[in-house]
């Protein structure tokens, strides 16, 4: 019997107290990679997942563990576009963030778009390549995540920060 999914608020919780167990020493990597899993496992648990690591001040996203990186691996397609979807975000949020002088925020996003793109370097190449041409093919108006960049209101100096960090990738 298939455990039941967990909320995205539950899944906050269970990845902040585990990362924070990781960076205090109490948790393996092998023990963290399989939590993980358990969160990864459904849409709502990966978002709380990155939702918590990737802005962390935790150096988790910044060492990524063999055994985690395996996990995030083994998530597919549903990593890759989560995290693709993160690079974008983070991207437009560095333009917006320096525009309002928010310089703390800024370097928050910063951070997350460079975490997003060094993972998006590591997980499946075909998976990444299909979901950022898809990305890239949007910040030129066209394809099927235009409505995802328009639900957010980038403006084309942030689509163009966004092709360019996804060009960015597979340098």
């Amino acid at each position: 019997m298939a455990a039941p999914s967990i909320s995205f608020e539950q899944a906050l919780e269970r990845a902040a107290l585990w990362c924070g167990a990781w960076e205090a020493g109490e948790l393996s990597d092998e023990v963290l990679a399989d939590r993980v899993a358990e969160l990864i496992d459904s849409r709502d648990g990966a978002r709380g997942f990155f939702v918590v690591s990737l802005p962390s001040e935790n150096p988790l996203m910044d060492r990524l563990p063999e055994p985690l990186l395996a996990t995030l691996r083994q998530g597919g397609a549903a990593v890759v576009d989560l995290t693709a979807r993160n690079l974008a975000m983070s991207t437009a949020m560095v333009l917006a963030h320096g525009r309002s002088g928010a310089e703390e925020q800024r370097q928050g996003s910063e951070r997350v778009a460079r975490r997003c793109g060094e993972l998006l370097r590591q997980l499946d190449s075909t998976l990444v390549k299909q979901r950022l041409d898809t990305l890239l093919e949007a910040t030129a108006g066209a394809g099927t995540d235009v409505g995802f960049l328009q639900r957010w209101g980038y403006d084309e100096e942030q689509k163009s920060a966004i092709a360019s960090a996804v060009l960015a990738v597979a340098d």
